[in-house]
């Protein structure tokens, strides 16, 4: 059995399958189980956590694929054709990514779907066409915006008090900066809904998330979680500018409808040093596990090397978070000291300092 590294377990044949359940395996999140029959696997399924697995080309015993849906679980076709235009020369946004409904139709569950087909040379050409062009539609949009970065928690609800500072966090930023997160749902949701209401009082950023707390994940639906956020989307009229940059390698994972301009990838790699490279206001790092915290090293990486003039402050928020639950600022300010960077690291107790450090220091350049 091929040992599976990080999030993501591929899921090629039944003998795999059925390997790896009878290994112990329960919790299906993160599994792409691609092109396997699973008509006679229906009594499995059912004692399985299928929340966060993603199914393409797969068969399943009558009934069994709406059973599955509910259960939490992302159930699309495989498909052979690009659907996406490889040398489009704009960003995306929500409005093309989710063109149709229900979900599993739209342009973005295709893209995934097709991102997931091995396919041939032409394919992988393809995806590398499509991201260059993103790439270059990218670096037009950033010139002469300053952006600041959001990094948080994917699976933080709408309910959470994360998800609330978060959004109140977006909106500090965005009068005077562009907000740009990765574009996910959780804290990045927050986030960029807080950039789109930067022009709004503090109150209408409450009101929104109220608005939204009734389905508070994307799991076990998506068009149920995009159904409220269209609506609040629709009532904000003209967002400011934010900056989502997502990729379909989590594309169980959907992009958030908030952010005005939308970078989507196929290779995550590039998508993780493009969403660091173009916030040259800096970045606050919100609660989040692992994701967040390759996202703090990787950032404190940059700065680490960087020269006086290219180093971009860094806001760790939370002290208790970051000290206690996952200790990353005792090794940052070790990794700083003696550093150029030295100054530009900071360890806040709440969204407010952390607004008030990055805005502070966007003015000073």
């Amino acid at each position: 059995m091929k040992r599976s590294r990080g999030r993501v377990v591929q899921v090629e044949t039944l003998a795999e399958f059925d390997q790896r359940v009878a290994a112990g395996a329960t919790r299906l999140s993160g599994w792409r189980v691609r092109g396997v029959d699973l008509t006679d696997r229906g009594s499995v399924l059912a004692g399985l956590r299928l929340g966060g697995a993603t199914f393409l080309g797969c068969t399943f015993a009558s009934g069994e694929e709406e059973r599955v849906t509910s259960a939490g679980a992302l159930v699309l076709p495989s498909l052979t054709i690009a659907p996406v235009d490889v040398y489009r020369s704009r960003l995306y946004t929500a409005d093309e990514l989710y063109d149709v409904t229900p979900y599993a139709r739209s342009l973005d569950a295709r893209a995934y779907a097709w991102s997931q087909t091995p396919g041939g040379a032409d394919d992988a050409l393809a995806r590398s066409l499509h991201d260059h062009a993103v790439d270059e539609a990218l670096a037009r949009w950033v010139r002469r915006r300053h952006l600041v970065g959001v990094m948080g928690g994917h699976a933080t609800q709408r309910g959470d008090p994360t998800y609330r500072a978060a959004a109140r966090l977006g909106h500090a930023l965005g009068t005077g900066l562009v907000v740009a997160t990765g574009g996910g749902p959780g804290a990045m949701e927050a986030a960029n809904l807080g950039g789109a209401l930067a022009g709004a009082p503090a109150s209408a950023v409450d009101e929104a998330v109220d608005a939204l707390v009734g389905v508070p994940s994307f799991r076990p639906s998506i068009d149920d979680w995009l159904r409220p956020a269209l609506a609040v989307r629709e009532q904000i009229g003209h967002p400011h500018d934010s900056l989502a940059i997502p990729t379909w390698h989590y594309g169980h994972e959907p992009t958030n409808v908030f952010a005005t301009a939308v970078a989507k990838f196929f290779r995550n790699a590039v998508r993780e040093a493009l969403l660091l490279e173009v916030c040259d206001a800096g970045i606050a790092f919100l609660p989040g596990a692992g994701g967040t915290v390759q996202e703090v090293f990787q950032d404190a990486c940059e700065n680490y090397y960087a020269d006086e003039s290219s180093i971009a402050s860094m806001v760790l928020v939370g002290r208790r978070y970051w000290t206690e639950t996952l200790p990353a600022w005792p090794l940052l300010q070790a990794l700083a000291r003696d550093r150029p960077m030295a100054d530009r690291v900071h360890l806040v107790d709440d969204v407010e300092e952390a607004a008030a450090v990055l805005t502070q220091a966007a003015s000073s350049r």
